[in-house]
């Protein structure tokens, strides 16, 4: 049997990469490990950014820029990106990185946690990428969907935990136990809210798609 390991090294050689500019951004984040979405995680949005071509997109989790970046890079032209950060360490970087690549009249930096922030916006948003602390993904959902339009997608990340959701909540460490049950808890709602039609997809360290019924 081929290993996962084989077959995502094998679909990495087949992707088709982005900007110059956005490599050196993930090559800095790496070099100072700080985490951004993984290979096959960023191949996915650009696919769902071509598919819906979004003119308003909200992120929850900026960290120093780079997703925010590429959905700006791969988005239709005049499309608005809004992003969340609560980190104060990683905001001046992500204000940089927006700034070095002439993006500042186009991506809104909102600095705080993302529980307050969420109900003070006004939607609708046409493409909300989830990908804050893990945890904490079930406490935004009630204002993330009041925010997504009809037809809209909601992308979440990082969603099955490098396996971990899977396991039972005694094998798992009693530190990542709050997290792993908030994570389950948050699947079964997005693959079972009449709201929306959910895929659980094993890309990167899992990804859903949901679409947000009409």
């Amino acid at each position: 049997m081929i290993s996962k390991e084989r077959i995502d090294t094998f679909l990495a050689s087949l992707d088709a990469g982005n900007t110059a500019f956005l490599d050196q951004i993930e090559r800095e984040a790496l070099q100072a490990n700080v985490p951004v979405i993984r290979t096959q995680t960023q191949g996915l949005i650009r696919f769902l950014l071509a598919l819906r071509k979004p003119m308003s997109i909200l992120e929850v989790g900026c960290a120093i820029g780079f997703s925010a970046l590429l959905m700006s890079e791969y988005a239709p032209e005049g499309c608005r990106i809004t992003t969340i950060e609560n980190y104060e360490k990683r905001i001046p970087v992500a204000r940089k990185n927006f700034a070095r690549a002439g993006k500042t009249d186009v991506i809104t930096l909102l600095e705080g946690d993302a529980a307050d922030i969420l109900k003070d916006l006004e939607g609708p948003y046409d493409f909300i990428f989830m990908d804050a602390a893990k945890g904490q993904y079930i406490r935004f959902l009630p204002e993330t969907l009041r925010l997504l339009g009809p037809g809209g997608l909601l992308v979440s990340d990082n969603v099955l935990q490098d396996g971990d959701v899977m396991e039972s909540r005694f094998v798992v460490t009693r530190r990542n136990r709050t997290i792993h049950s908030r994570m389950r808890e948050y699947l079964y709602e997005l693959t079972h809210n009449e709201m929306l039609e959910t895929v659980v997809l094993p890309v990167g360290d899992g990804v859903t798609v949901s679409v947000k019924r009409v």
